[in-house]
C-alpha cells in the first residue's frame, strides 16, 4: 500500500508540472501594423497588466504598470490600438513587500536572465486585427518581450460604460517566454534541472481601461 501511495504522490506530481500545450497561445512571426482610418481614439484612463509564472513547488504572480496606450474605434468598434508596458516597474504581490525574498524576486525578473529591463525597459502589444465575434472580440497583435516581436491572439471583451469609459479586458494568456528570449532553467535548454525548472508558459492578463 505505502508503495502505491508513493507511486501516485509521484505521478500526481509530475502531471502537476505537465505544461497543458493546448491552452498556450501559438507565437507567429511579427504582422505589419495596417493603417486605419478611426473617428475616436482613447487614451488610457488606468491599467493593469498581470503576470503569474510556474515552477514545480508553486507560483508567483505580480504586475507591470502600463506608460501609455490608446484604443482606436471606429463606429464603436475597436479597430486597433498599442500599449507601452514598463518593464523596470514589475511588482511581486504574492510575497510581503517587508519580505527580503520580494525585492530579491524583483530583481531577478529584472535581470538578464528574465526581462532584462536595463536593456529592454518597455515592452509593448500592438493590435493589427480585431474579429468581432459572437460574445467577445478576437485580438490578434505584435507582442514585443526583450526585443523580440511575436504575433499573438486572443479573446477579449470590448465594455462600454455609461460614463463613457471603455474596457478592454481579456483572460489570462499563455505565453512561452522562450519565445521571446527567456531561457532560465527551461528544460527543453538545460539538462538536470530536477524539480528545479521553471515552466516555459506564463499568464499575462490585460485589464485596460481608456476614456
Amino acid at each position: 500500500m505505502k508503495k502505491l501511495i508513493v507511486a501516485l504522490s509521484i505521478g500526481l506530481f509530475f502531471i502537476s508540472c505537465k505544461e497543458d500545450k493546448s491552452k498556450k497561445t501559438e507565437t507567429k512571426d511579427a504582422k505589419e501594423v495596417v493603417k486605419t482610418t478611426s473617428d475616436k481614439t482613447y487614451k488610457i484612463a488606468s491599467s493593469t497588466l498581470t503576470w503569474k509564472g510556474y515552477k514545480p513547488t508553486g507560483s508567483h504572480h505580480g504586475t507591470f504598470n502600463l506608460k501609455e496606450g490608446e484604443l482606436k474605434f471606429d463606429k464603436q468598434n475597436l479597430i486597433g490600438g498599442k500599449f507601452t508596458f514598463d518593464m523596470t516597474s514589475v511588482k511581486v504581490l504574492d510575497i510581503p513587500e517587508t519580505d527580503e525574498n520580494n525585492q530579491k524576486l524583483v530583481g531577478h525578473l529584472t535581470s538578464p536572465d528574465f526581462f532584462d529591463a536595463a536593456q529592454f525597459p518597455t515592452g509593448t502589444f500592438e493590435i493589427t486585427k480585431v474579429t468581432k465575434e459572437e460574445i467577445n472580440s478576437k485580438i490578434e497583435g505584435n507582442l514585443t518581450l526583450k526585443g523580440i516581436t511575436k504575433n499573438i491572439s486572443f479573446p477579449a471583451s470590448i465594455i462600454v460604460q455609461k460614463d463613457g469609459t471603455t474596457s478592454f479586458l481579456s483572460n489570462a494568456i499563455k505565453i512561452d517566454r522562450t519565445d521571446f528570449g527567456i531561457k532560465y532553467k527551461s528544460k527543453k535548454f538545460f539538462d538536470n534541472l530536477k524539480d528545479k525548472f521553471i515552466n516555459d508558459v506564463f499568464d499575462i492578463t490585460f485589464d485596460i481601461k481608456v476614456k
